[in-house]
């Protein structure tokens, strides 16, 4: 029986455990946070999203450039394994009317207690507070601990140590350094599914902190994603703003600023709106005949304001087409990204490239990676965790492959 030391007790850590315990091996999970699944837990806290329903075809290109080299793990642990396995675990799972998946107790804990004692059925053993800073001269993985520093032989190792975001959930991207000193190329870790700053007026900041945008369309360039927002004090995220992340922050890192487009009724031209705005007035004020003309909300005609006044102009003098055209145009200008620490996820890590089919490293033999650690991004809705626990599965099947010397595929 092997020794294999997987480092990181997030979700693709825990699965590769898994894998490699069924496969026989001797399995010690190492971490540097006091317990297990940390940030897996902050992810239930709003219900638990695993995965997302939708078919594999609409499912693989939410992982946009990285979709060559996730999809063989994927489609060998694909949304309806990922089911099946929390429904072994005993928590039932359920489609919402979003597509997305949710376990039916909409929390993470009674899934993580159930994972937790099939590992430890399984002999897995958990080594806490040991942080991983690299590897001694004789190739032992080094661990600072609470007893001291620790040398530890493994026949096989895998890196599960997730990004950067939340660090003191125990994802602090620690590792890149460690790896970049081996040759590993590291593409710079960068916040995913993140808010961005806006330059609001007091006024609007003031009134509309913490407000929803619902039903809107958000497009930068030539993406449009529908959805909702939230104002925030110093910007604006939200689910609809994440699933642009990506464009708007190679656009902000860029150019130093990001043009978001708002249009809050969507579901209706600008003729349309043209004919509802072009009805009298009378005693009301304009924010009273925006909201019943045009069933527009009070954050909506707050955010019409502020585009009015950038522009120079009072919004009380556009003609009835002109607040039709702006009602479903309004420019933002978004001037920076929230901070990495409390970005979802992040983009950037460990270039696809450096691994081979089994996800080990082409220069580390023995070593694999998984994860959020790996250079790939997603949106919100279920993506997240599914690729997380598919490139775990992926791993630790790659070591039991790579131990017992065999021609190995993703789809054993």
């Amino acid at each position: 029986m092997t020794d294999v030391a997987v480092i990181g007790a997030g979700p693709a850590g825990l699965m590769a455990a898994e894998v490699l315990a069924q496969g026989g091996a001797r399995v010690t999970i190492y971490d540097a946070m006091p317990s297990a699944g940390r940030k897996f837990l902050m992810a239930g806290r709003g219900g638990l999203n695993l995965t997302h329903s939708e078919p594999l075809a609409d499912f693989l290109p939410r992982y946009r450039e990285a979709m060559p080299r996730l999809r063989d793990a994927i489609e060998a642990f694909p949304p309806d394994a990922l089911r099946d396995w929390s429904a072994g675990l005993g928590q039932l799972t359920f489609v919402g009317s979003s597509g997305r998946v949710f376990p039916k107790t909409f929390k993470a804990s009674p899934l993580l207690r159930g994972w937790l004692r099939r590992l430890d059925a399984a002999g897995v053993q958990f080594a806490f507070r040991h942080r991983w800073t690299g590897w001694d001269a004789e190739g032992r993985l080094k661990f600072r601990a609470p007893d001291g520093t620790l040398a530890i032989a493994a026949g096989a190792t895998v890196l599960a140590l997730g990004g950067a975001s939340w660090p003191r959930l125990g994802s602090d991207g620690g590792w890149a350094d460690i790896l970049a000193a081996k040759g590993i190329a590291i593409s710079k870790l960068r916040p995913a599914n993140s808010g961005f700053t806006v330059a609001w007026s007091d006024v609007f900041r003031d009134r509309f902190e913490g407000q929803p945008l619902k039903g809107v369309a958000l497009t930068v360039g030539p993406h449009t994603v529908r959805g909702e927002a939230m104002i925030t004090r110093s910007g604006i995220e939200g689910g609809a703003i994440y699933a642009l992340s990506a464009e708007l922050r190679e656009a902000v890192l860029g150019i130093g600023q990001a043009t978001l487009t708002i249009a809050l009724r969507p579901d209706l031209d600008t003729a349309a709106l043209t004919m509802r705005l072009s009805g009298t007035r009378g005693k009301q004020s304009l924010a009273n005949f925006l909201r019943k003309a045009a069933q527009l909300s009070p954050v909506g005609i707050g955010l019409m304001q502020e585009a009015a006044i950038g522009s120079g102009r009072q919004l009380a003098s556009f003609s009835p087409a002109e607040l039709a055209h702006l009602a479903n145009a309004i420019p933002v200008q978004l001037t920076g990204v929230a901070p990495i620490e409390r970005a979802i996820s992040t983009a950037g890590g460990i270039a696809l490239d450096e691994l081979d089919d089994h996800f080990m490293l082409r220069k580390l033999p023995g070593v694999f990676a998984a994860g959020e650690m790996l250079d790939w991004e997603a949106p919100t809705g279920g993506y997240l965790l599914q690729a997380s626990f598919a490139t775990g599965v992926a791993a630790g099947r790659g070591v039991l492959a790579w131990l017992a010397g065999s021609t190995w595929s993703l789809r054993a």
